[in-house]
């Protein structure tokens, strides 16, 4: 698969990225466990958009967007329009991810100055897990190019699922993953502060900070398995697809602390999102009879995330409404994790 990418390019991108994480543990580990407010959430969110739009600034012109030669141009402003949309793509998808983060820290009652760790966590798995599935779809790809028929049909699948889904409170409670937790260690019914491991009456067994940490990384697979095949839509390029990915990522962690107490407001996002998925999906279907322009794509993107917002702030909220689709078939409720331990 070519990309535009050179041996200094994944280089740089690769010591930004190490840079940014470094900073963030330090300054994590400096605050200390503390309750993100609104201003510091909204502040951190800011700075990694911006980022981002520094770095497709940078790319764009270190492929000679600036230069006198037309094909260079050319390739510059199209690479930067597929960054910008895989980008916002990515991001936007990310919001479900943050809905079922909040459901999750809800339902274990996670303490506020707790999150933010358990979120840096869960990023860094989440960073590792898509650059391996990225690098393994872009393999598979290239060698077998009907499987871009299946992530299609996948997608079309997902957002109609997602559609129908949307509204509905999801029972945590029944999570497969959760009961297979479960089943496989001994889960303390209270936190021992960050602690990961606790010892309860003379038996070592898991605090619950851990089962969440475990589940935001198994969300997070699931979540990527819709993504990664829309990002694949907009561009084959490896280097834009994972950079793409890495920087919606990164500014994950602040946007919860961000969106986390307005996920009520924008009950009928999800069904924004289940339309850019079955949008996606229709694209990766034509690609060989029509290819859809980028442009189009960030349009309808973009369209399709503010006519959801606008109607969500019109439309009231139904009661009992998650405002979220979360991605496991919701089953009678079973007893919570701490009542198992009774």
């Amino acid at each position: 698969m070519t990309s535009i990418a050179t041996p200094l390019m994944w280089t740089l991108f690769t010591a930004f990225v190490l840079i940014a994480l470094a900073i963030d543990f330090l300054a994590l580990n400096r605050q200390g466990s503390h309750t993100v407010s609104m201003r510091e959430a909204t502040i951190w969110s800011l700075i990694w958009v911006a980022v981002s739009f520094l770095f497709v600034g940078w790319l764009w012109w270190y492929l000679g967007g600036t230069g006198v030669d037309p094909a260079l141009r050319e390739l510059a402003d199209a690479k930067a329009l597929e960054f910008v949309t895989g980008y916002l793509v990515e991001k936007a998808l990310a919001v479900d991810n943050i809905f079922v983060f909040l459901m999750i820290f809800t339902y274990f009652a996670v303490p506020a100055p707790f999150q933010k760790r358990a979120l840096m966590i869960g990023i860094l798995s989440a960073l590792v897990l898509r650059a391996v599935m990225i690098l393994i779809g872009a393999w598979l790809i290239v060698r077998f190019h009907w499987l871009m028929y299946v992530f299609g049909a996948f997608l079309l699948f997902t957002g109609v699922k997602m559609w129908r889904a949307a509204g509905q409170e999801p029972d945590l409670g029944n999570n497969p993953a959760l009961r297979w937790v479960n089943k496989r260690m001994k889960v303390s019914p209270d936190y021992d502060g960050e602690n990961f491991f606790t010892t309860a009456h003379g038996v070592r067994m898991a605090t619950p900070l851990l089962v969440v940490i475990l589940l935001i990384g198994i969300v997070d697979v699931v979540f990527a398995v819709d993504s990664i095949p829309a990002i694949f839509a907009i561009t084959t390029d490896p280097f834009i697809v994972l950079t793409s990915n890495v920087f919606a990522i990164l500014g994950l962690r602040a946007m919860y602390f961000l969106l986390a107490g307005m996920h009520e407001r924008f009950h009928l996002l999800s069904y924004g999102l289940a339309v850019i998925l079955v949008f996606i999906g229709a694209k990766m279907l034509l690609i060989d009879i029509y290819k859809i322009p980028i442009a189009w794509s960030l349009g309808f993107t973009v369209t399709a995330l503010l006519v959801a917002m606008a109607l969500s702030l019109k439309i009231p909220a139904k009661p009992g409404a998650s405002g979220t689709a979360f991605p496991f078939k919701p089953k009678p409720k079973a007893k919570s994790a701490a009542e198992n331990k009774e």
